[in-house]
C-alpha cells in the first residue's frame, strides 16, 4: 500500500480512508456489517498465519538499490505507511521498532466509529507521551491488513486505545512487526514480509512525512 495506488479487484471495498486531519470517514456501512467483515478476517486470518509459519520454502526477504524510492539524499525521516484496519484506510501510521505495543490513537478511533466495540480493561501505563505517562482506554482487536494482491496479509492485533495528542494515527509497535515478520529498510523507506504468495511490502508515504513534519 503506502504510495502504491494500484486497483487491486480482489481487495475488500473500504469502509472509508482516515487521514489526519478530524473529521468523519468518506464511506462506511452499519456497524454490524463492519463487526461480520472483522470476525470473517479474523477466521481467515489464524490459518494463514500458521501456514506461514509451517511453510518449507520460506521467501528470502531482501532490498536491492534499484528499489530505493525515498528521498535522494541522505535522511532521518520517520518510515510512515498507508494500511487497512478494521477494514479501513488509514494514512499516518508511524512504524515505531522501540514502541513495546500497537497503539490506536483517540481521534482515528472516533473516525472509524468503533464505539460499539467493547474495550478490554488496560491497568498498564504508557510512558513516553512528551515525557509524561498516558492511561489507555481499553484495549482493542482489530484486523490489520498489509500489502496488495497474492501477497497480502493480514494478522488480528491488540491495540492500546489512547487519548493523547499526536501527529499520528497509529503507531505500529514491535508486536506487529514481529506478527508481521517484517524486515525494515529505512534506507529503502519500505517493509517487507513473508506471505503464502511471496515477499509482501508496503512503501513509505512521502506525503504523509511532509504533512507530519
Amino acid at each position: 500500500m503506502g504510495t502504491n495506488k494500484k486497483t487491486d479487484p480482489n481487495d475488500t471495498p473500504r469502509k472509508g480512508v482516515i487521514r489526519i486531519i478530524t473529521g468523519g470517514p468518506i464511506g462506511g456501512d452499519s456497524h454490524q456489517a463492519r463487526k461480520a467483515e472483522i470476525r470473517k478476517a479474523q477466521n481467515e486470518t489464524i490459518t494463514e498465519v500458521l501456514d506461514v509459519e509451517t511453510a518449507e520454502d520460506t521467501p528470502i526477504i531482501q532490498f536491492g538499490r534499484v528499489e530505493h524510492s525515498g528521498p535522494k539524499n541522505f535522511h532521518n525521516d520517520a518510515l510512515v505507511i498507508t494500511a487497512l484496519l478494521a477494514n479501513y484506510e488509514v494514512e499516518c501510521i508511524f512504524i515505531d521498532s522501540g514502541s513495546s505495543a500497537d497503539i490506536l490513537f483517540r481521534d482515528a478511533f472516533d473516525q472509524m466509529q468503533l464505539g460499539d466495540i467493547p474495550l478490554e480493561e488496560v491497568n498498564t501505563s504508557l510512558y513516553g507521551f512528551a515525557g509524561e505517562v498516558a492511561h489507555p482506554r481499553g484495549l482493542i482487536s482489530l484486523p490489520l491488513t498489509l500489502g496488495i494482491g497474492h501477497t497480502r496479509k493480514t494478522c488480528i492485533l491488540k491495540f492500546l486505545v489512547v487519548d493523547v495528542p499526536s501527529a499520528y494515527n497509529v503507531i505500529l509497535g514491535r508486536p506487529t512487526i514481529n506478527a508481521f515478520q517484517v524486515v525494515i529498510s529505512m534506507y529503502h523507506m519500505k517493509i517487507k514480509f513473508p506471505t503464502l504468495g511471496g515477499v509482501g511490502e508496503v512503501q513509505g508515504d512521502p506525503s504523509n512525512r511532509e504533512d507530519i513534519m
